[in-house]
């Protein structure tokens, strides 16, 4: 009985840290690889970003997540390639992945540019059982002694291993530009010994605007929907833009109108011709407020503002207030 009773329990776990199984990013306009393989090279230039977040904080075993990605064009092969990694942990859970992108080009009408891109790699899963906790299990104060009383669970640190490949397209011209993608295509299995966790497929679709206001100032709106097809997460954004330098706004996020989750308030300048910082908050709206702090996520994007190699130059212009 006390076996049932630990395995609901951590199933429960489980399935709330695998529910929404991508990370979460406040600054999701701003790294745009993560969510789409075919995004690759689409900045014009060698571009490498690094984001740190963590989420509720004050809760133990908030979620903390690190993302680093580098991509640049081949102009000679009308594609772009790109790496993306990224950590999360969440309590006696850590999720590590790994992909490489590649994507092919194609100009759309006078101004336009499709990408049509892949993505593969390999996902881990690990889980500390020195960090679980059963209602009828034997620990000292300084955790030396872990007994959980249960032979299904471990009392250490396991591990385990899938490929997993993705899918996307995006469409990008000077104003407008969207995108839709497809991760954990194969939805595969990764078997901690008693414990099977299945990576669910997640669809990611985006879009942003970039407006010129008059002067120096600019608007660019960002949406980015995330579904398994079962429950879906929105979010909405608005930067503005001023001088093509600093730049600052909000978005909200939440799931339906009786499931609001956050607002993020986001504000960030380019340090000069090759560095962008950004910072963002996150105010909880949902009732986890009563026990965390919110939420603070930085980037950092590098971009070489050159052309690489040779071939053809891109079909697109690119608008240089991009996020």
């Amino acid at each position: 009985m006390k076996q049932i009773f630990t395995l609901l329990a951590l199933a429960a776990g489980v399935s709330l840290a695998f529910g929404q199984q991508p990370a979460q990013y406040s600054l999701f306009m701003m790294n745009k690889l993560n969510w789409n393989p075919a995004y690759a090279g689409l900045d014009n230039s060698l571009s490498a970003t690094g984001i740190y977040r963590a989420q509720w904080v004050g809760l133990e075993g908030n979620p903390i997540t690190q993302n680093v990605n580098v991509h640049l064009p081949l102009y000679v092969f009308s594609s772009g390639i790109g790496v993306n990694l990224e950590n999360d942990e969440l309590g006696a859970e850590r999720r590590t992945t790994g992909t490489v992108s590649y994507n092919y080009q194609l100009p759309v009408g006078r101004r336009g540019l499709l990408a049509i891109g892949l993505s593969a790699g390999l996902a881990q899963r690990t889980l500390d059982g020195s960090r679980l906790r059963t209602p009828e299990g034997d620990y000292d104060i300084d955790a030396s002694v872990i007994i959980h009383n249960d032979d299904l669970l471990p009392i250490s640190q396991i591990n385990a291993t899938a490929t997993t490949f993705g899918a996307g397209l995006y469409y990008y011209s000077e104003r407008f530009e969207a995108g839709l993608a497809v991760r954990n295509l194969s939805e595969p299995t990764v078997d901690l010994d008693a414990i099977s966790l299945q990576l669910k497929r997640a669809f990611f679709f985006n879009a942003g605007g970039h407006f010129d206001l008059g002067g120096s100032l600019s608007l660019h709106p960002a949406l980015l929907l995330r579904s398994d097809l079962a429950q879906t997460q929105t979010d909405v954004a608005a930067i503005f833009r001023y001088n093509d330098n600093i730049f600052g706004g909000a978005s909200f996020r939440g799931y339906n109108s009786d499931n609001i989750d956050a607002v993020a308030f986001i504000a960030g300048f380019r340090l000069n011709e090759n560095i962008t910082l950004a910072y963002a908050y996150d105010l909880t709206l949902s009732t986890l407020n009563q026990v965390s702090n919110g939420s603070h996520e930085v980037m950092i994007n590098y971009n070489l503002n050159q052309r690489l190699g040779t071939g053809r130059p891109p079909k697109v212009i690119y608008n240089p207030r991009t996020l």
